[in-house]
């Protein structure tokens, strides 16, 4: 499996935006609380590895999102596995250049990667309204009012996140507070990383 030190260094060949690296430093953090979360502690690593890479295509080939994601990451030696779970998180949704995306999301992981991607989203979005600019400090019933509002981030879809939680079989309750959990313990963290960037 390629290395979290080599994941990075591919990520940032393609993205330079600090956006992008923030989205997916957050994902790979969120994911690694999810095994942790799940019971798939040994595999935390890997779970973080996917949620680095997801977007790696994005930046540069936005409208071919998962479609130009297989042939990157196989430059730059990553496995089957992990180019199916990071295309899996397009399953349903079609890229600006017309296509669906058919890799469908199988384990558990792909599954939480497809719900909490998009809300991570939101629930940055959500912490930047905030005084504190901070998840540490968010309820649920402030995210679920945001969540409610059409017209907030409504760049996150909410059809993707609710049909994400029924992928899992949960309540969409379970996922916002889940995921608000995941970015709360693992703000100062990514912030950390990102300030080394600088």
């Amino acid at each position: 499996m390629i290395t979290r030190e080599n994941a990075f260094a591919l990520l940032r060949k393609y993205n330079k935006d600090p956006f992008h690296l923030q989205h997916a430093l957050t994902v790979e953090a969120v994911m690694k609380w999810y095994a942790k979360e799940l019971g798939y502690g040994e595999q935390e690593e890997y779970w973080g590895i996917v949620g680095l890479l997801h977007d790696i295509d994005f930046e540069l080939y936005p409208e071919e999102h998962c479609l130009k994601a297989p042939e990157l990451l196989r430059d730059g030696g990553v496995g089957d596995d992990v180019i199916h779970a990071v295309c899996s998180h397009g399953y349903g949704i079609t890229v600006g250049c017309g296509v669906t995306i058919d890799v469908e999301p199988i384990h558990e992981m792909e599954k939480v990667l497809f719900a909490a991607d998009e809300l991570t989203g939101l629930i940055g979005a959500a912490a930047l309204m905030r005084p504190s600019k901070s998840t540490k400090d968010m309820e649920l019933k402030s995210l679920k009012k945001k969540y409610k509002s059409k017209g907030f981030a409504a760049g996150c879809s909410r059809e993707v996140i609710e049909r994400g939680a029924g992928q899992l079989g949960w309540e969409l309750d379970k996922l916002l507070e889940m995921t608000l959990r995941a970015m709360a313990a693992t703000e100062d963290d990514i912030a950390g990383e990102l300030a080394a960037l600088q």
